[in-house]
């Protein structure tokens, strides 16, 4: 986050919650049927149990402990224990190696333009100065490691490739003595003497640092490996590369990837692409241009979802007057007065269709415990404040929920931007601030990839709009404010959940999709580093480059227990501009495994995932 030190910055004492023992329970499935004997124990020395035959469990745990779920050939689960946890049933799948998607039309040949474009999101293509290769369609065997594998134990690439490469013989070390002097960078292969090519001694006989990648007859004819980093050519190992900036790296010891470099490539070359060298592009990739998928299939309008809801719900709806409405609450307000749910569908049919303020805030005024101690409850409660302007409403619940979760990065997140709603754009800067500030001394955990770039581009983007708000005209000039670099529609998804699964679709003009799964099968690291760093939020942009309609829709998988999941999705239009507006509408998921439609976007555009 952009550092400015004109803003006065109170940070209050931070609290943490008492760690108090509780009690989980739950039902461990395989999607149809109950796992009897599905092994759970808390991680790091912690107790343990078994599923019974009906698969049920009760475990003892701590908020942040980490329950492991293991039954032979299925794979193993590893869910983190929050404050609002009780109820964990969670869905085993079979533990087989997944393929990529592959679809054929004609020719499964790509353009080099086509695979730039995939670059970014395709981590099993690497540049070389001929171009982008493949590792799954290129001819032989490809060994691959990207940014993720790499260790910053190692002291150069020697370490590294002397380590995680079987049957690589590395000769040498990082400190580079006795090397003789020698540039060792080829810039034009086409430029190299075809003898001098031919004999290899420039290239054999330069110093004691080699890498061998490919076995040979004669120990006397060995030829050492070539180095492409970022499409430049280096005889030598390049042990001046700072290991943590290797983005992607590939082996290539066969002919017919090596072919492009001549004899000089004989031993086989060793491609590096550095995060600073690694192909970048002003535009957004359209994820779902990227692939031929075109949307089939049924999809759920908000109607049809609202013909699946509750008898309560129906019966509210069907009502021919508000009392009549007033008396099917009371009909069924015993029967779930145990369920927040109830009490916020109740409360948004007498708010927002019967226009009965006082009715539907005395209906939330008499449920309050449900939400007074839960988080997950408040969350939803304080989305559906927000979607209705009722910014001092929603202010007060978020409040509340910084009150119960202080070490979540999504409460200060949600705090600035309720500040924000209230016009108070001076508090909401020092909201982003004081996250800075508790990151910064280790008080609370920091992520840099997945929930800090958003909260960066709230940041930057109050400053850009509202500096008169936040600091004196003569400070403005001290004032840094990043120049924003997308101008279009951005969409934030936030969840009250932590435990919620789904998947967003985003169909676009021409009909094609492009998925972004939210689940344990597909991404149960994200999840787990969600948890630890407390957040729950996703960002999609959208550039008018393709005009027409877009369609958001959802595929709801449940959060391990019986409740709803409240989505709330932040439209802003004109994102970037001095015209920027913003829609704030909240989606509450509980029909499971069916493609609903969200809303619709007349604009254009190409969705990225940032």
């Amino acid at each position: 986050m952009k550092k400015f030190w004109i803003l006065l910055l109170l940070i209050g004492p931070l609290t943490f919650g008492q760690q108090n023992q509780k009690t989980i329970r739950g039902t461990v499935t395989d999607g149809t049927s109950p796992l009897a004997d599905v092994a759970i124990s808390v991680e790091e020395g912690g107790a343990s149990t078994f599923t019974d035959a009906s698969g049920m469990y009760t475990i003892a745990a701590e908020p942040g402990d980490v329950l492991r779920y293991t039954y032979q050939g299925m794979k193993t689960l590893r869910i983190r224990v929050e404050d609002v946890t009780r109820i964990l049933s969670p869905t085993m799948v079979i533990d087989v190696a997944e393929l990529e998607e592959v679809v054929v039309v004609g020719s499964n040949r790509k353009s080099q333009r086509d695979l730039a474009n995939e670059y970014a999101v395709n981590e099993r293509l690497i540049r070389t100065a001929y171009g982008y290769l493949n590792a799954d369609t290129a001819p032989g065997n490809i060994r691959f490691m990207t940014e993720e594998e790499i260790s910053p134990i190692y002291v150069c690439i020697l370490d590294l490739l002397r380590s995680r490469f079987a049957g690589v013989r590395v000769v040498g070390d990082c400190a580079g003595g006795g090397a003789p002097p020698s540039d060792g960078q080829i810039t034009n292969i086409q430029g190299v003497r075809q003898s001098d090519a031919d004999s290899f001694e420039e290239f054999d006989n330069l110093g004691p640092q080699r890498v061998y990648i490919r076995g040979t007859s004669s120990i006397f004819n060995q030829r050492a490996a070539l180095f492409d980093v970022d499409g430049q050519i280096f005889s030598d190992p390049p042990i001046w590369l700072d290991i943590n900036q290797i983005k992607r790296m590939a082996i290539l010891n066969n002919f017919a990837t090596t072919t492009q470099y001549g004899n000089l490539g004989a031993g086989g070359v060793i491609v590096i692409n550095t995060l600073a060298g690694s192909p970048k592009s002003g535009k957004l990739k359209d994820f779902a241009r990227l692939r031929n998928n075109f949307q089939t299939g049924p999809i759920l309008t908000r109607a049809d979802v609202a013909s699946g809801e509750p008898t309560y719900y129906q019966e509210l709806n069907a009502a021919t007057s508000t009392a009549d409405a007033k008396a099917v609450y009371e009909k069924y307000a015993s029967r779930y007065s145990s369920a927040p749910y109830f009490v916020l569908d109740a409360y948004r049919h007498f708010y927002e269709v019967r226009g009965d303020q006082e009715f539907a805030d005395e209906i939330v005024s008499s449920k309050a415990y449900l939400f007074d101690r839960n988080p997950v409850n408040m969350k939803a409660l304080a989305y559906t404040y927000e979607s209705q302007s009722r910014f001092n409403k929603s202010h007060e619940a978020y409040k509340e929920v910084m009150r119960m979760r202080p070490n979540y990065g999504q409460s200060y997140m949600d705090l600035g931007n309720s500040y924000r709603n209230l016009e108070r754009y001076d508090k909401a800067a020092a909201q982003y601030k004081r996250y800075d500030y508790l990151v910064e001394e280790n008080m609370i955990p920091v992520d840099s990839t997945d929930f800090v770039p958003i909260l960066n581009r709230d940041y930057n983007n109050l400053l850009f709009l509202h500096q008169a708000g936040i600091v004196s005209a003569a400070q403005r000039e001290s004032l840094y404010v990043e120049e924003e670099t997308f101008q279009g529609t951005r969409l934030v998804f936030e969840w009250n959940d932590g435990e919620a699964e789904f998947d967003l679709q985003f169909v676009n003009p021409e009909n094609q999709y492009h998925i972004w799964k939210h689940s344990m099968a597909s991404d149960a690291d994200g999840i787990m580093r969600e948890k630890e760093i407390g957040f729950n939020t996703e960002e999609f942009l959208i550039d008018d480059s393709l005009p027409g309609t877009w369609e958001v829709n959802v595929r709801y998988l449940g959060n391990k227990s019986l409740t709803p999941t409240y989505l709330k999705v932040t439209i802003y239009d004109n994102y970037g501009s001095r015209s920027q507006r913003k829609e704030v509408r909240v989606f509450k998921l509980s029909l499971k495994d069916v493609n609903q439609r969200l809303f619709t976007l007349t604009k254009g555009a190409t969705v990225a995932l940032n």
